[in-house]
């Protein structure tokens, strides 16, 4: 008889896992309290416009590939991509207009034509952030933090030895003034920190790795839009005999002598050997685990930003606009002072516009685009949304008209909007944070949660709240991770 797993949620986390567990012939259920499938990777429908809710950008396409081969499946006869020229397009309120090419010596040249900063200092500076993700990704990414055999081998060795040169004991922000003198530049790498949900005035300097993953790995984009990344795992998920149980919230997680022997749904008790938790671990152990341990010192860590996002169907096509573009504020320290220590929107936000209509012209009728358009704003921790919702669109609009010269808002012709007490109540995400808790520190990675209960068996974690943390990449790897332990 087939072992029983159990999993909780189905964002891209809790499906990737589900197809692991699948591939080693356990019988597999995946339990999700919405009626849909793929957590934030999903998609809003408005009067003739498609918009990708959450994720926008698609870097190591390979993680997925490796699911279907997993499977014994061709990835692509079943999930196709293609990789962006452009990664993104940068406004400065000076009217500096940068393209980050992915070719990046032709983005190099982009920089020393625009600002003067020689194209041999931004290879060298790509190069540096190959290094140090070259070097911490086998410690800090590819395996679990809280097993010690995992420190015993020369990826750690080599790791510590080169301590020196990863940035661990500076921030983001010092690092880059170091490399570069002009403000732009280091703005345009210091804003790397918010694909983790940061501030790069306190994260330390070893997450300027990440712009190794669009420079030298590459930006992509999937056929049929980002929404198709949760969904083609869905399916090769219900390929493998995964059974769903949507509109199923999880009221507990059921333990009995230290050992997690199943799972109450909607009053229902089902039996698993091994259960899986995707959900963020605040809501977990506050709800579904309420009875048991806490891990305060977890669950005490200061949360990740979250986001304001306007899905704007736009009467209009815009040239100079590619599929990512970045307008960003005058004063970025104060952007994120207002976020992190006052839990406020700056009244000159760093605007991202997402437009997927630029390659899959499908998702706008013609002669209109799709704008996703995003800031980064605090958890919810009470503040009038209401009243933050319409400054916010203001001072984007604002920004949008001035940069672009023309009225944005007149444009508008259909509109959705998503916030942070949203975000929460769709994703189980405590305050709507998008990434668990925050890097703002140098050891925010040992404090994540491990992907396994040290208190607990048979019970694991995955997705963007533990190790080794969010965004599409790292989720990937968390269930990865969750597999090879439970081996």
């Amino acid at each position: 008889m087939s072992k029983q797993a159990i999993i909780i949620g189905s964002g891209i986390a809790g499906l990737s896992a589900a197809v692991r567990l699948a591939v080693k012939g356990y019988d597999v259920q995946v339990f999700e309290k919405n009626n849909y499938t793929g957590g934030k990777l999903t998609a809003i429908h408005n009067r003739g416009f498609r918009f990708d809710a959450g994720p926008s950008l698609f870097t190591l396409p390979h993680q997925v590939d490796e699911l279907f081969r997993l499977a014994g499946e061709d990835p692509e006869q079943h999930f196709s991509y293609i990789q962006l020229p452009i990664v993104c397009n940068y406004f400065y309120e000076d009217g500096t207009r940068l393209h980050a090419y992915a070719d990046k010596k032709k983005f190099a040249a982009e920089i020393e034509q625009k600002l003067g900063t020689s194209s041999k200092q931004v290879l060298a500076y790509l190069e540096k952030s190959r290094f140090i993700y070259d070097t911490t990704y086998p410690v800090f990414l590819k395996q679990s933090l809280h097993k010690w055999k995992n420190f015993l081998n020369m990826d750690f060795v080599r790791g510590v030895l080169n301590i020196p040169r990863l940035g661990i004991f500076s921030t983001m922000d010092k690092e880059n003034k170091r490399w570069f003198n002009d403000p732009r530049l280091v703005q345009l790498f210091n804003r790397y920190a918010t694909y983790n949900g940061s501030n790069p005035y306190q994260a330390p300097g070893v997450l300027n790795a990440i712009p190794h993953l669009e420079f030298n790995h590459g930006a992509y984009f999937p056929e049929g839009g980002m929404h198709e990344i949760s969904q083609s795992i869905y399916r090769l998920a219900k390929r493998k005999g995964v059974h769903f149980h949507l509109n199923s919230e999880v009221n507990e997680i059921v333990v009995k002598d230290k050992k997690a022997t199943g799972i109450k749904a909607n009053e229902q008790f089902h039996a698993a050997d091994v259960i899986v938790c995707n959900s963020d671990v605040w809501p977990a152990y506050r709800k579904l685990l309420k009875n048991e341990k806490q891990p305060e010192n977890v669950l005490k860590q200061e949360r990740s930003s979250s986001a304001l996002i306007f899905y704007w169907g736009i009467a209009k096509k815009f040239d100079e606009l590619d599929m990512h573009n970045i307008f960003f504020s005058a004063d970025y320290r104060k952007e994120f002072d207002e976020i992190f220590d006052k839990a406020n929107i700056c009244d000159d936000p760093t605007v991202y516009v997402n437009i997927t209509s630029k390659t899959k012209i499908d998702d706008a009728p013609e002669g209109c685009d799709n704008w996703f358009v995003m800031i980064n704003v605090p958890g919810d921790k009470g503040q009038n949304w209401d009243e933050l919702k319409k400054k916010a669109r203001e001072a984007i609009l604002l920004k949008l008209s001035r940069i672009l010269g023309c009225d944005i808002e007149e444009l508008i012709i259909s509109e959705d909007i998503l916030e942070p007490k949203t975000i929460a109540s769709k994703t189980s995400s405590h305050q709507g944070s998008l990434y668990g808790s925050s890097s703002n520190s140098r050891n925010a990675a040992f404090l994540r949660h491990a992907n396994f209960s040290t208190d607990i068996n048979g019970l694991y974690f995955c997705g963007g709240s533990v190790h080794p943390g969010g965004g599409i990449p790292l989720c990937l790897l968390s269930a990865k991770i969750v597999d090879e332990l439970i081996s």
